[in-house]
């Protein structure tokens, strides 16, 4: 690139700046949003969670028990775990169903007599689990049960004079090789990815938007392509502001992220990898996202003519970053598959869960990604200029 060609790029670069500055409302909603958000999401969250958690596993569990009469000693044992037994609704299924109840206990009729017999007794657990929030009594009252029945079991053999152990043939332990700090990015690795990917892609969407859609419906785009600059250089000029508006708002969520965990008391936030090593992988992962996301934002929004047409298409573009977060969800995949770093929006959720677990990615890891990244923005950047060259860019709408 010649010395005139960046001369023109910069004021190109610092002309979009200045007039995206003037609007301060929506210049600090562009810079600010992520890091305002992510740590009243993140930290909110887990604030909630660790409240819901400690409410319902340190406070006495009142749980509606039927046929309590059959099983008072199990009843008894039951209230020594925090689990109380108070009367059944009429009708207990529509209860559980209406979330009146949480979780109930049925205890058979001929429980006694099975229980004499030394025959398994039953007992039956209603719940519904499809409601989240009935997760924790769930748990509760089944471990309680299954710690009662093997009490009762070893008793039983005591009684008869065979060591319990007898019915161990196998010890079965386990052993943790996770790092300490794979255990702190734990939650970070689930939820981080995905809004740091999200926030990175679209950073500059105000900015790329108006600076193309919005000047074409101000039809004040095609006295600027009138000018002997290059078409090239124009759209560097633009994308470049865009960029550095994308990578400002990403390098303020992650310190507002790091800010945040620090200064929080929450169990959650104490467990979060916020070292500047950490940060400082996330962002070498994140800054050719933004590219990637500003140079298609600009190739779609110059097919636009009109800021509302082009903000459409935010919809559907904010869905491609989040889908391969829900699909690792449902099916993991493992580091040795280098492909996967090749992949757009895969590839940065896969090293940022990386970045998050304290891990270090491999050379060739690294290699696959930013050359994938780049090249996958340098081709956009191609598009775009060729869509800039497009004589019908200047018509407005």
């Amino acid at each position: 690139m010649s010395t005139s060609s960046i001369a023109i790029f910069m004021t190109v670069l610092r002309k979009e700046l200045r007039d995206f500055a003037r609007d301060r409302r929506t210049f600090l909603m562009a810079l600010l949003l992520g890091p305002l958000v992510y740590p009243l999401l993140m930290l909110g969250m887990g604030k909630l969670i660790e409240a819901r958690m400690s409410t319902q596993l340190e406070k006495p569990l009142e749980i509606p028990i039927i046929g309590a009469q059959h099983a008072p000693n199990l009843v008894a044992w039951l209230a020594t775990q925090d689990i109380r037994a108070k009367p059944a609704p009429k009708d207990l299924i529509a209860a559980i169903r209406n979330q009146d109840e949480d979780v109930a206990l049925v205890i058979a009729p001929n429980f006694g007599e099975e229980w004499r017999a030394s025959r398994p007794a039953k007992v039956e657990i209603v719940a519904d689990t499809t409601r989240t929030n009935a997760d924790v009594p769930i748990e509760r009252l089944r471990s309680a049960l299954t710690v009662y029945s093997g009490q009762m079991g070893a008793l039983r053999l005591v009684a008869r004079g065979v060591n319990p152990l007898l019915t161990q043939s196998v010890a079965v332990t386990q052993r943790d090789v996770a790092t300490p700090e794979a255990k702190q990015g734990r939650v970070m690795s689930i939820i981080l990815p995905l809004i740091l990917v999200l926030f990175a892609f679209i950073g500059g969407a105000n900015l790329t938007m108006d600076v193309t859609a919005g000047e074409r419906e101000r039809q004040s785009l095609e006295p600027l392509l009138a000018t002997p600059v290059s078409r090239a250089t124009l759209v560097s000029g633009k994308m470049g502001a865009a960029a550095l508006i994308g990578i400002a708002s990403v390098v303020l969520t992650l310190l507002s992220f790091k800010l945040s965990a620090a200064l929080s008391t929450s169990a959650m936030a104490s467990s979060l990898d916020v070292s500047f090593l950490a940060i400082a992988r996330m962002m070498l992962v994140l800054v050719p996202l933004v590219l990637i996301g500003t140079a298609m934002l600009t190739f779609v929004a110059a097919g636009a003519k009109s800021m509302k047409e082009a903000q459409s298409h935010l919809v559907w573009m904010m869905f491609m970053p989040m889908l391969p977060g829900y699909a690792l969800m449902a099916y993991p995949l493992k580091d040795q598959d280098l492909w996967q770093y090749a992949v757009p929006f895969l590839a940065q959720n896969q090293m940022l869960v990386k970045a998050s677990r304290g891990e270090n990615a491999s050379l060739e890891q690294w290699a696959i990604y930013l050359a994938s990244a780049l090249a996958l923005a340098l081709a956009l950047w191609l598009a775009a200029i060729w869509r800039y060259r497009q004589e019908k860019l200047a018509i407005s709408a």
